[in-house]
């Protein structure tokens, strides 16, 4: 990590602490956050997590969510922290472009920033910067973060459940972006009493009979195959977010369901939103979607899990994703690697 002996003397004193990560939050964003939380709180540090847009329900049992600060809904309380912060960490995002309001208010601050990330290509915007696009999540690199602090032994059941949250989702059940060394950190996890049955039904088993019917909707009805090019797209228009009452959270997952089908090497899930249309890009082996994302949708992320925006309407949308496979259609239909 760069400049980590100098971070270690700044959090020798306590010091006024926001730690926020980027706007829509999956499980690694919160359970790096408020992993990130515990520890700091521990060491007598003023903490404060701010998401910079509400978090999905699935997340609300876990340790200290009651404290998070949404800015979308708490605008001022929100400003004040930033303005009187001493630190800011920023988790699970490599550019201050991808939170929005806060990012602003981030930058516009004089105090020193610390980001921890595993997404490529980060913007030079922290005096104390750890990026490593090899790791499988942000809450790895907290695991390792703690430890490089010297404080491996202050990782109980707490902090345990908040990191193992985030490599839980972020490999998908360990599917995707794992190593050796990760699971040596998992078997730490487990030893100081984080229990996986727990977490994946907590995560996984928990979802309500709404959910369930818009998955069933999704598959049967939403998803339009395009067997020339191994690809799957499931459409969710605004008519269908208002007949099912779509909340955030509510589609997590749903994009994967289509690699479940051994031929299928690339899924996208498309939602249109009132001023936009978001996408999320999944694939199977070698081929990647953050290419796509980055390239032709503002976006980004991994190398079989991206996401991205299109500001023109569905329609153009999908006649531009349709192109795309097109363009793509060799790797795609090249030899399976899985």
């Amino acid at each position: 990590m760069k400049n980590l002996d100098a971070l270690k003397e700044v959090l020798a004193t306590p010091k006024k602490i926001v730690i926020t990560t980027h706007r829509n939050p999956d499980g690694d964003a919160m359970g790096s956050s408020l992993g990130l939380f515990h520890y700091l709180s521990r060491r007598g540090h003023d903490a404060t997590v701010i998401s910079p847009s509400r978090y999905p329900s699935i997340f609300d049992w876990m340790p200290g969510i009651d404290y998070v600060v949404v800015d979308d809904d708490q605008k001022e309380k929100s400003d004040k922290l930033c303005e009187e912060a001493d630190l800011f960490f920023c988790l699970d995002f490599n550019s201050l472009a991808r939170i929005d309001r806060v990012g602003e208010r981030i930058a516009e601050s004089d105090k020193p920033k610390v980001m921890i990330d595993h997404h490529l290509d980060p913007d030079p915007f922290a005096e104390y910067m750890y990026s490593d696009p090899t790791a499988s999540s942000t809450c790895e690199m907290l695991y390792e973060f703690i430890k490089m602090m010297g404080h491996k032994d202050m990782i109980d059941d707490v902090i345990g459940k908040s990191i193992f949250t985030g490599i839980l989702t972020d490999t998908g059940s360990f599917m995707f972006a794992t190593s050796p060394k990760l699971f040596r950190t998992v078997a730490d996890l487990h030893e100081v009493g984080v229990d996986l049955t727990y977490l994946q039904n907590k995560l996984f088993n928990n979802q309500n009979e709404k959910q369930l019917r818009l998955l069933g909707f999704c598959l049967t009805e939403a998803m339009r195959m395009y067997n020339n090019f191994n690809t799957g797209i499931i459409v969710l228009s605004l008519h269908d977010h208002k007949r099912f009452r779509i909340k955030r959270g509510d589609t997590e997952g749903i994009v994967n369901y289509v690699l479940k089908m051994r031929h299928m090497r690339m899924a996208i899930l498309v939602c249109e939103r009132e001023n936009h249309v978001k996408l999320s890009f999944r694939s199977k082996g070698e081929f990647s979607v953050q290419e796509i994302a980055q390239k032709y949708f503002k976006g980004g992320g991994h190398r079989n899990a991206s996401g991205g925006v299109s500001y023109e309407t569905l329609g153009d949308t999908l006649r531009a994703l349709k192109e795309l496979l097109e363009v793509y259609k060799e790797p795609l239909n090249a030899e399976p690697d899985f």
